[in-house]
């Protein structure tokens, strides 16, 4: 990921590309500025049992829910140790807000893979950047079979996602675990290839008013490899449904069958969903073969800009494809902003980046580097600002969900000068302009906005955000910004240690 630009992308009538995302370098370095991360990267211990937070400022009593988050928590079982970020076993935080107090608590989550590890006390199950070594005490030819088996993690530890009214944690594998929201407990778990053929779903999924979900997934078969829409239902039909009813409205044939491309999110308007083709690619026989060549998953991912980016429009109602590709120059993208119609055309707001090389960069080794070596890492970006360019990226973009697909003029997210996030940002995309909250030796997570109760206004709410600090004698908090000036409202600090994580919800309390 690292420092990334936004960028106003596909502008696409029924014709033509009317504007190509235009990414431009820019370097810089600022080593001075740049602590060791160190301990935002380290296996903490989970919380438990709710433990009451210190508030400063106020805590607005309309607030009534929890923020939950997710993200790795746990790099090591005995001697053995993970590789990358994205490895580590998923730790579920929750800050619960009530009558302008907080409380926080955390669990692991009870995964398949966790248990598994924790009984041997080794890493048995392999991840995104690490091959589990095979059980010693199983036969020779065990041993040799277990090389042709394609692992499948259900470490979720990326994202909260919400179908038919439920909770799971989800990654980017086939499987997710439901969990109970108000206890953290790690509930049954669910196999997206058992209800539609696809071998994984992005934690990402997008939803209508009604309810309605969509996601993406990718499948490989008889048919050859497809990236798939995924629609599931609103309501549930019987009380012990889980993903009944979900359907593949579209199949999209990649560029090269051997090499799909990897894709972390995707846009969606009122009719269309916007899938982007990207030149990070998949190489399917170094899947296949990677136990024999003892490697792990991310070393068949590879950065191939000889391939354009394709952007595929889709009627999501219809399932038919736009029979116009639009293409432009090699570019990445975890997170899409928002995306809808206007007159006729297609706007899809992005994260962007000119190349794919980062992966590497979020190896554990190199987060927890000291501060000169870390900041050799190079960061490129483009600001949607046309007259001025600040230091700093921007990544874990959100917005008011109530404007998604539609036409909206703000969105916030985290500035990103280097691979862990000083800032908070928001900004207005009509004038182009950023308003910015951040504080020396302290690292905001993305920022989940809160609406005012029946508010109409776009930006009338607040932000909430997990605020981590890698020295030891100053506490993690829960920032609250007004949404619409970005200034501090209140904090509640925890005397907890919460290591850099991913994405996060804000769970209304039911009534």
């Amino acid at each position: 990921m690292g420092a990334v630009g936004v960028s106003r992308g596909l502008q696409a009538g029924t014709g033509s590309l009317k504007k190509l995302l235009s990414l431009q370098n820019l370097h810089f370095s600022s080593q001075a500025q740049v602590e060791c991360m160190a301990p935002l990267f380290q296996t903490v211990s989970e919380t438990p049992k709710p433990v009451q937070a210190k508030v400063f400022g106020t805590i607005p009593e309309w607030i009534n829910g929890s923020l939950l988050r997710n993200g790795p928590g746990q790099f090591e079982f005995g001697e053995d140790k993970y590789n990358h970020w994205f490895d580590g076993m998923a730790l579920m935080h929750q800050f619960k807000i009530k009558n302008g107090a907080v409380t926080y608590m955390s669990k692991f989550l009870e995964s398949d893979s966790y248990k598994l590890n924790k009984s041997q006390n080794r890493i048995v199950a392999s991840e995104f950047g690490t091959l589990a070594v095979p059980d010693p005490c199983k036969t020779l030819y065990d041993r040799f079979m277990s090389k042709f088996k394609i692992d499948s993690t259900d470490n979720c530890n990326v994202n909260y996602v919400l179908y038919k009214g439920d909770y799971y944690v989800s990654t980017e594998t086939n499987f997710m675990r439901k969990v109970d929201p108000e206890a953290l407990d790690t509930l049954e778990k669910v196999d997206w290839s058992k209800f539609i053929a696809v071998n994984g779903a992005t934690a990402h999924p997008h939803y209508d008013p009604d309810g309605t979900s969509y996601n993406m997934g990718n499948s490989y078969g008889k048919q050859g490899t497809r990236y798939n829409i995924i629609k599931v239902p609103s309501q549930k039909s019987a009380s012990e449904e889980t993903l009944e009813g979900a359907q593949v409205i579209c199949s999209i044939e990649p560029q090269e069958k051997m090499k799909p491309s990897y894709y972390h999110s995707f846009g969606m308007t009122e009719n269309y969903v916007v899938f982007i083709e990207l030149p990070l690619k998949l190489n399917l026989m170094k899947i296949i073969t990677s136990k024999i060549r003892g490697k792990s998953f991310s070393s068949s991912l590879s950065w191939e800009p000889d391939f354009q980016t394709i952007f595929h429009v889709v009627n999501k109602h219809t399932g038919e494809p736009h029979s116009v590709l639009f293409y432009t120059k090699p570019f990445m993208s975890f997170h899409q902003i928002n995306a809808y119609e206007d007159q006729g055309c297609i706007v899809i707001d992005l994260c962007g980046q000119d190349g794919g090389e980062d992966l590497d960069a979020l190896s554990l080794q190199n987060l927890r580097k000291s501060e000169h070596t870390l900041d050799k890492v190079w960061c490129t970006h483009e600001n949607l600002q046309d007259h001025s360019r600040e230091e700093y990226g921007l990544e874990f973009p959100q917005i008011n969900y109530k404007y998604n697909a539609r036409k909206y003029r703000y969105f916030y997210g985290c500035g990103f000068p280097y691979l862990v996030a000083q800032s908070l940002v928001k900004m207005d995309v009509q004038i182009k302009k950023p308003k910015v909250w951040k504080e020396k030796g302290f690292y905001p997570s993305e920022p989940i906005f809160v609406p005012y109760p029946n508010s109409v206004e776009e930006d009338k709410g607040v932000i909430l955000s997990a605020v981590l600090t890698p020295h030891q004698d100053k506490n993690i908090f829960l920032l609250v910004l007004d949404a619409k000036d970005f200034v501090e409202i209140g904090r509640a600090e925890v005397p907890v240690k919460m290591p850099y994580g991913f994405h996060g919800i804000f769970v209304p309390q039911k009534s």
